[in-house]
């Protein structure tokens, strides 16, 4: 028995199937996940700023035995601050001096550690303080194994007294430094790995115009 409805034509058949393959692709959202910024940009600046740092403390203790006498103290800012050449064998005040090359194992253990760390690093400020501590841990041990009296047992050069107290060198203050500035930064929240907006592919979301 006739009825009103007739059977779809190839046009309209061909337009259906248009319709369904011009539905744009769903656009990326606020929530696109992130990527971070290439580490390629920040190690070699991180490397050169680790590099600095040892070139400078070795450069200030060659300057400190070529200039100083030994355990003879030179007002710098008058009896807070002094130049004062003295052979340290062991960790901070002196501590360990029978056990210099523990402490050499010690110190290369952490120069692996940082090494390690700061191979992941994107974060520019975190690349700052952890460069600091990797030149620093670099320096310390470089002291350890080729300094005098021999190799693993070598002592570090100190040459920076602090009120009488304590007697530190430029190494000393980049690891202090990194480690506070690495502290400030995780309560503050910063990631090591700066995120940066992936870009979205132009190809996902154009719509698409072709016909089946």
């Amino acid at each position: 028995m006739p009825t009103d409805e007739s059977p779809p034509t190839p046009a309209s058949s061909a337009h259906a199937d248009s319709s369904r393959t011009a539905e744009p692709a769903p656009a990326a959202s606020a929530e696109t996940p992130i990527e971070t910024r290439p580490i390629r940009r920040v190690l070699p600046w991180t490397l050169v700023w680790a590099a600095s740092i040892i070139l400078f403390d070795q450069g200030t203790k060659y300057w400190a035995e070529a200039t100083l006498e030994r355990g003879v103290g030179v007002p710098v800012i008058g009896d807070w601050i002094e130049w004062r050449l003295v052979y340290n064998p062991g960790a901070a005040f002196g501590i360990g001096g029978d056990y210099t090359w523990i402490i050499a194992i010690v110190a290369a253990i952490a120069v692996v550690g940082i090494s390690i760390f700061v191979a992941r690093i994107s974060s520019v400020p975190w690349a700052l303080a952890g460069g600091a501590m990797l030149g620093g841990a670099i320096s310390h041990l470089g002291d350890r194994l080729f300094r005098e009296p021999g190799f693993g047992r070598g002592e570090i050069v100190d040459f920076i007294d602090y009120f009488g107290v304590f007697v530190g060198n430029v190494t000393d203050i980049a690891l202090v430094s990194g480690a506070i500035a690495i502290v400030l930064l995780s309560l503050l929240g910063v990631s090591p790995r700066r995120p940066v907006r992936r870009e979205q592919d132009p190809s996902l979301a154009a719509p698409s115009t072709g016909t089946h």
